[in-house]
């Protein structure tokens, strides 16, 4: 009897046993689960650090061939030529240019585009229009670039009969274009974050709809704003394909939109097809050049940072 029973326990034993084991399944469950997060967040960690050391290291081994001086002074860049000149100038401005232009062309366009969504938009128009928005997004930026060269450049060709073939304003136009949607869908979600009592209490003060939208409802989503401008400003930067089909790579210090030239990008598109010696001082500066892009990419995100921050701030003074 007593065999029986230490070999198989009681009904009662067994039952009370169950929720024990159920329990440390669970556990070994949920830290399994908490293992993949973690190594899922260290991927891009650890991506991050890769692609930093990989261009620090290769910049150090430029630098070791090109004055740092040389770098940033110098107002010519052409590195497969000769004499071979460093200076990253032109495809700084040619970058800028690019980049300012389509702040101009998307900030305008996506704001109102979001304050219309969030504020004057009835549910049924912004289940149709956000959506369409949203699908300017997802166009491949080569199709983007065939666009401006085929469509926008020939238009403005009509209204500017000098300008070149290959310029920076058919370009920024058309990436002022891809950015909008980036910009409106975040300012969007931004905007519609902020409580319907501030909205209630600006018109119950006998404020006007546009009045609500730019004085209480912006302000109020004042940070995700900025992040959504500097996001897609950022974007702007990183472009390539666009600029390297639609703004030719001519590397120019001018500030003159209708001329060719050529971006950070666009350079180091042109170096990778082509046939460098590797460690050379021509190939190693499509390094140097990325690591400049890298700084000014962080440089704009701290900045952002920074501003929300410091608005954030200010609203709790």
């Amino acid at each position: 009897m007593s065999a029986t029973t230490a070999q198989h326990p009681p009904a009662s034993a067994a039952a009370a046993l169950a929720p024990d084991r159920r329990r440390a399944r669970q556990i070994r469950k949920e830290r399994a689960i908490a293992g993949l997060l973690l190594a899922a967040g260290l991927v891009s960690v650890v991506t991050t650090v890769g692609i930093v050391l990989t261009l620090f290291t290769e910049t150090v081994q430029f630098f070791s061939l090109v004055s740092v001086r040389e770098f940033l002074t110098d107002r010519l860049w052409t590195p497969t030529f000769s004499p071979a000149h460093f200076g990253v100038a032109p495809l700084v401005s040619g970058t800028f240019i690019i980049a300012g232009g389509a702040a101009l062309v998307a900030v305008p366009l996506g704001l109102g585009s979001a304050i219309y969504l969030s504020e004057y938009a009835p549910d049924r128009v912004r289940r149709i229009l956000k959506p369409l928005l949203e699908l300017l997004a997802g166009i491949p930026t080569v199709v983007y670039g065939f666009f401006a060269l085929t469509f926008v450049t020939p238009l403005l060709k009509k209204i500017i009969p000098d300008i070149e073939v290959f310029n920076a304003l058919s370009a920024f136009i058309t990436v002022g274009i891809m950015i909008t949607p980036m910009i409106c869908s975040m300012s969007e979600d931004a905007m519609l974050a902020v409580p319907r009592s501030l909205r209630e209490a600006g018109f119950a003060l006998g404020a006007t709809r546009l009045e609500v939208a730019l004085k209480v409802v912006l302000p109020a989503a004042f940070s995700g704003v900025v992040s959504s401008v500097i996001l897609a400003v950022s974007r702007a930067i990183g472009e390539t394909m666009i600029v390297a089909l639609a703004a030719g790579s001519t590397p120019k210090l001018t500030l003159n939109p209708l001329e060719s030239i050529q971006t950070m990008t666009g350079y180091i598109a042109q170096v990778a097809q082509g046939d460098l010696e590797i460690g050379s001082a021509a190939y190693t500066s499509m390094y140097a050049v990325g690591m400049a892009l890298f700084l000014i990419t962080l440089a704009m995100n701290l900045l952002a940072r920074a501003l929300g921050r410091r608005y954030q701030e200010g609203e709790r003074a």
